[in-house]
């Protein structure tokens, strides 16, 4: 077994750097399996779905434990090279190679064979290599049909040692889930999936010269590998409907890992996407065997329901969990109280903080809003994150270091005071948002009549009655998911009660602060997404 190639220092700072940078970004970052990624010396092509530019490349270097893989080799596009940006020498210094794309040359045919030949001498010394591919970057919840490139890869390494007896190869897929890509203090999921091995004598198949068909099978045995471990949609309308059915399933306060509520959501897509009228419409075309049963329809309509019933809390402003478990008007106005009060208080000792985050808050604002400009939503969306990531970084250095120079008698006390001071300032944010907007769903539920929201009631008891049929009768959830969860050690790392961990200390980079996944750093609930031009 070779020892891999020798990680560069800027590879280290890179690393380092955006680690901390990603950690402030997204509130949580679970990386799960992390044990099945092969170490360091073992030829590996890292292959993930592709949702959100290169903020996806970095979530992959930082989540490979540095004891495991010294390195991961990463590919971009020929375009981001050789420019005068950070971006430009960050992605050049990690010792990155360049992939021509035909979008990016007139759709004429490009030559990538000294690519390869980097990547296949990168592999043969044991290194790891990350390749997206779907190709591009997309701002879409389907993921895109995976080009063959990996898998004619594998093929001309396999074919290059076929005389060696001890070589073997691995493909380690891994599924990417974000909750809000581009929104801050949003939470991500790196789940990586068991690695598939080849070797020239056990594959002979796809040693040279080897069948199409071969290249294709094993393409699509890594399209459902990436695709089993995230939410994989053909429409937003189908997330959004599968998040409220996950929310009504397992109600707010159910103790469940970021893990378990993504795949809680994509078994309702997948059983969403089974039963759509119009992609059985046009499979129908292709084979007059497909009909549409009652239990199509029955699930059709849940769906659409669903999407009505989440539209009314929109337009009301209201939560589910309020629906569910009414409180009585004297409870809503002490709980009004009590969580204006803790705003009133988290907001104010948080204020000199603030104004050393405003400068970084601004300066993304201000990129963000030009960028979106350049382009529709479908070609800038999934670049949002990155220049968020960068801009950020960028300001926040700046602050640190006028801070310094501003206060030089005292700079040894400063170099350290200023992040502490932003980081408790964060905290003490997420908390004074989440108190305030506590605070306006309550008193939005006040502005509802009673009628209304007992017409909302009984829509949701129609509603939850349909679904646990669907969850536990049809596609085998468990009957009590807030039981379920705990029993699974959902406490560790999840949506909790009133209380928080104790175990956990106070600022930990760890610590939860959400009640909800889909909490992010904003006044309001994010449950819609922005749909394409």
């Amino acid at each position: 077994m070779s020892k891999g190639s020798i990680t560069p220092w800027s590879y280290i700072l890179v690393r380092l750097l955006f680690k901390f940078v990603l950690k402030i970004f997204y509130g949580t970052i679970v990386v799960e399996n992390a044990d099945l990624i092969p170490k360091t010396g073992q030829p590996c092509i890292v292959c993930a779905n592709h949702p959100n530019s290169l903020t996806d490349a970095l979530l992959l270097v930082t989540s490979m434990p540095p004891r495991t893989r010294n390195m991961l080799r990463l590919t971009a596009k020929s375009t981001q090279f050789g420019h005068r940006t950070f971006t430009s020498w960050l992605i050049e210094s990690a010792g990155t190679v360049p992939i021509k794309r035909r979008k990016d040359h007139n759709n004429n045919e490009v030559d990538n064979s000294q690519a390869m030949n980097k990547l296949m001498d990168a592999l043969e010394l044991g290194d790891a290599v990350c390749l997206f591919p779907e190709g591009a970057s997309r701002y879409h919840p389907t993921i895109a049909p995976l080009k063959t490139g990996v898998a004619r890869l594998v093929s001309d390494v396999l074919s290059r040692n076929r005389d060696d007896p001890n070589f073997s190869i691995s493909i380690l897929t891994c599924s990417i889930t974000y909750m809000h890509r581009q929104h801050f203090r949003s939470d991500v999921l790196v789940t990586f999936n068991p690695p598939m091995t080849f070797t020239p004598k056990g594959n002979a198949e796809l040693l040279a010269p080897v069948q199409q068909d071969e290249i294709r099978a094993l393409t699509a045995r890594m399209q459902q590998q990436i695709s089993s471990r995230t939410i994989d949609s053909p429409s937003w309308e189908f997330v959004r409907s599968a998040k409220m059915a996950t929310r009504i399933y397992a109600p707010l306060g159910t103790r469940m890992s970021l893990g378990d509520y993504v795949r809680i959501t994509r078994t309702f897509v997948e059983a969403f996407k089974a039963s759509d009228d119009t992609q059985k419409s046009k499979r129908t075309s292709e084979d007059q065997s497909i009909e549409f049963t009652r239990e199509d329809i029955e699930i059709n309509q849940l769906r659409r329901d669903l999407k009505i019933y989440q539209d009314r809390l929109v337009h009301w402003g209201i939560k589910d969990d309020r629906i569910a478990r009414p409180l009585p008007l004297r409870t809503i106005t002490m709980r009004m109280i009590i969580r204006l009060t803790w705003f009133i208080c988290l907001f104010t000792i948080s204020l000199p903080g603030l104004v050393l985050w405003t400068p970084v808050f601004i300066t993304t604002f201000i990129a963000v809003r030009n960028f979106k400009r350049t382009g529709p939503i479908w070609d800038t969306f999934d670049e949002i994150a990155q220049y968020k990531l960068v801009y950020g970084l960028f300001s926040g250095l700046s602050v640190w270091a006028a801070c310094i120079i501003f206060t030089l008698p005292s700079a040894a006390i400063t170099t350290f005071l200023v992040p502490a001071m932003m980081w408790m300032t964060l905290r003490w944010t997420e908390d004074a948002v989440s108190a305030f907007r506590a605070f306006m769903a309550l008193a939005r539920l006040l502005c509802v009549g009673k009628e209304t929201l007992n017409e909302i009631r009984m829509t949701r008891r129609d509603l939850y009655s349909r679904l646990m049929n669907l969850a536990v009768g049809t596609l085998g959830l468990p009957d009590d998911p807030e039981k379920f969860f705990v029993e699974r050690g959902g406490k560790e790392k999840g949506r909790v009660r009133s209380t928080w961990d104790s175990g956990a200390k106070y600022f930990s980079v760890r610590r939860r602060r959400k009640r909800d996944w889909n909490e992010t750093l904003r006044l309001y609930d994010q449950v819609d997404y922005p749909e394409e031009d």
